[in-house]
């Protein structure tokens, strides 16, 4: 039988903590981002909502739940960036729909 330092129920444990609070946060930045790119889908193909309309919508309702779970101002950096590139489409699909 080996001898060994390691006493049961004594290891570090905050590395593994610290990952596994990274992973959940991760998991949940993923999970807001999809449901709101649903909403703005269903604001605008379901209901026939206008697009800048629903996407100020499913923005600001997007930093609004972000803030409440306190993701902070990385957060609301992403928000602007996919609501600014939102824009960018839009405006691509609006001068090639003039070509046709």
């Amino acid at each position: 039988m080996s001898t060994s330092d390691y006493t049961h129920g004594e290891m570090n444990v905050d590395a593994q903590r610290s990952m596994y609070d990274s992973f959940m946060r991760a998991g949940a930045w993923g999970a807001i981002i999809t449901l709101i790119g649903l909403a703005y889908a269903t604001f605008t193909l379901s209901m026939g909502m206008n697009w800048l309309v629903a996407l100020v919508l499913s923005a600001g309702g997007g930093i609004a739940i972000g803030l409440g779970l306190g993701f902070g101002g990385a957060w609301i950096a992403t928000m602007i960036g996919l609501a600014a590139l939102a824009v960018v489409i839009q405006v691509l699909i609006t001068l090639f729909s003039l070509l046709l």
